[in-house]
């Protein structure tokens, strides 16, 4: 890879990035936050929460688009 297109892709993923956070509340009401695999802790005065199936889901997503991307 080349410095121009390291850049490109870095600024492609920045947009993203934004916009997932931007899109964030309007996705949690879908229900995309809290899905089967996901691992929530509540207990008095802790809460733990680590999105597994989210991830796993986004990462093949990203995948995708950048598979698609590069052909």
């Amino acid at each position: 890879m080349t410095g121009g297109a390291v850049a490109k892709t870095f600024i492609i993923i920045g947009v993203i990035l934004v916009a997932l956070g931007l899109l964030w509340p309007w996705l949690q009401k879908l229900g995309l936050a809290r899905l089967p695999g996901d691992i929530a802790v509540e207990k008095e005065g802790f809460r733990f929460y680590f999105p597994l199936t989210t991830s796993i889901i986004v990462s093949l997503l990203l995948t995708l688009l950048f598979w698609l991307f590069r052909k």
